[in-house]
């Protein structure tokens, strides 16, 4: 809100939420109920509020309107979802456990948050140290500077189909390998991880 919209219909002021545009409906719905309504609301920028609306009574207990409050959730968001993707990496933490083809898994700036049991038989570096390094580590310098562009330029929207490069092992072998990279998304619907499925070939 803007002091010129002070005495305007609200349906006249310009919103800049996301995906809600029942403010006139939703506020005309309490009036005739006199029943309070909540809604969660994202606006462009990012940060989230909750939306109430009651009906608006006098000392004479007479309805002249209703009273629409904005609450910054936004922190409250962040926390929910924190503990989604929390729950999302345990849940893909047994299954990188339990597969045959060697699975890790990076964050946006390649730090290793999980290497699994076949990882370790083929590149040969243990669990506890392979999350001390970066993936970038795990590239040989001619490939690097190429792959690192490719897994920056992920996105929701993009999945690579599986390409032939090579990887370094633990004792400085270079291994060939057929490689799938898939990123991870939150329900913001934005990437803040990448896996990872590694399948030794010939040469």
């Amino acid at each position: 809100l803007i002091a010129t919209d002070v005495g305007r219909p609200v349906g006249h002021i310009v919103s800049n939420l996301v995906g809600y545009d029942r403010l006139v409906e939703d506020v005309q719905g309490v009036l005739d109920s006199l029943i309070p309504k909540e809604v969660e609301v994202q606006t462009r920028a990012g940060s989230w509020y909750l939306l109430r609306m009651m009906p608006y009574r006098t000392l004479d207990n007479v309805i002249e309107g209703a009273v629409i409050t904005f609450t910054d959730i936004t922190e409250i968001k962040k926390a929910q979802l924190a503990l989604q993707e929390s729950e999302s990496m345990r849940r893909l933490a047994v299954v990188v456990r339990d597969a045959h083809d060697a699975i890790t898994v990076q964050d946006l700036e390649g730090g290793i948050l999980a290497w699994n049991p076949a990882a370790q038989r083929m590149y040969g570096w243990s669990q506890a140290e392979a999350l001390a390094m970066n993936a970038r580590d795990r590239i040989p310098e001619s490939r690097r500077e190429k792959e690192l562009t490719i897994l920056k330029r992920l996105d929701c929207h993009s999945v690579p189909e599986p390409y032939r490069t090579q990887r370094l092992a633990r004792d400085g072998r270079i291994v060939e390998v057929s490689l799938t990279t898939t990123p991870l998304v939150n329900e913001a619907g934005k990437v803040y991880a990448i896996a990872t499925t590694e399948r030794e070939v010939g040469p």
